[in-house]
């Protein structure tokens, strides 16, 4: 218990600084004006032809979620790696060998199953 009192100390001074700073942005920071240009989309004056919703394929947006996913994989796999050998001389590395299996295999199923859903493929 006395370990998290540190944890919990450092929470509540995080939510009491963002909140005071909001409320120290809303006295000091700039007051929106009732304006028709601020409502559109663009503030050039020029009327707006078209609407503000472009026809962007989900499959972008869905290569950038997977990239993240295995490149955050990667970032987890380095330390790792590094620390392996600090790990066999204290005689556990049987036990974090077969955590970073069970850690690969879920996101070797995963890849399998975008494989499979052919979330990967542009046609």
């Amino acid at each position: 218990m006395n370990s998290l009192v540190p944890i919990v100390v450092l929470m509540i001074f995080v939510i009491l600084f963002g909140a005071g700073l909001l409320f120290l942005v809303s006295l000091v920071g700039p007051k929106p004006k009732n304006s028709d240009a601020k409502k559109s989309t663009y503030e050039c004056g020029i009327d707006v032809q078209t609407t503000g919703h472009s026809k962007i394929s989900i499959r972008y947006y869905l290569t950038a979620i997977l990239f993240i996913l295995f490149d955050i994989e990667i970032i987890f796999m380095y330390p790792w790696a590094l620390a392996y050998s600090d790990f066999l001389e204290e005689g556990h590395g049987l036990y974090i060998l077969g955590a970073m299996g069970v850690f690969l295999l879920i996101f070797i199923v995963g890849l399998f199953w975008e494989i499979k859903s052919k979330a990967l493929e542009w046609d």
